[in-house]
């Protein structure tokens, strides 16, 4: 066999062996950018509601009349919401009183928060004060870059 047909038999071969060289796997490790793509996002769950949309929210009972507001939200020492405080009977901010009801009371649903209670059986609750008068708590402001919670 001449040079020739040699060299093009070896260059026919090595043509066939090279696309099943590029199809095998990649050893190299991922990039960094193929790496996040992996990561699954997460986010806010159908029966969830963020903090700052039910602040100041109206709260409503089981037939739909208006009962009160949403003032502020208690968490426990280890940072989960304990208690909603809702402001009840106030005309123009005047005249009510605040009462704390736990949250698993509250429901979450089309973006409303309702009560199984009624305006009236909240405004016989005993009032709830987000101060106290004897140890200070609650009247500090908040610092600007987050507290530490349960230390």
């Amino acid at each position: 066999m001449s040079k020739l047909s040699t060299a093009a038999t070896l260059a026919a071969i090595l043509a066939a062996a090279a696309p099943a060289a590029l199809a095998q796997t990649s050893t190299t490790p991922p990039t960094r950018s193929e790496t996040v793509a992996a990561v699954s996002e997460t986010g806010i769950q159908p029966d969830q509601i963020r903090a700052s949309k039910m602040l100041g929210s109206t709260v409503y009972d089981m037939q739909n009349r208006n009962i009160g507001k949403v003032q502020d939200l208690i968490l426990d020492t280890s940072g989960r919401v304990d208690e909603v405080v809702v402001d009840v009977g106030s005309f123009l901010g005047m005249g009510g009183k605040d009462v704390a009801v736990k949250i698993s009371d509250v429901k979450t649903d089309h973006n409303r928060l309702t009560l199984d209670r009624t305006k009236e059986q909240l405004q016989q609750m005993a009032s709830y004060r987000l101060e106290d008068r004897n140890t200070g708590a609650g009247e500090s402001t908040s610092p600007a870059t987050g507290g530490r919670l349960g230390r």
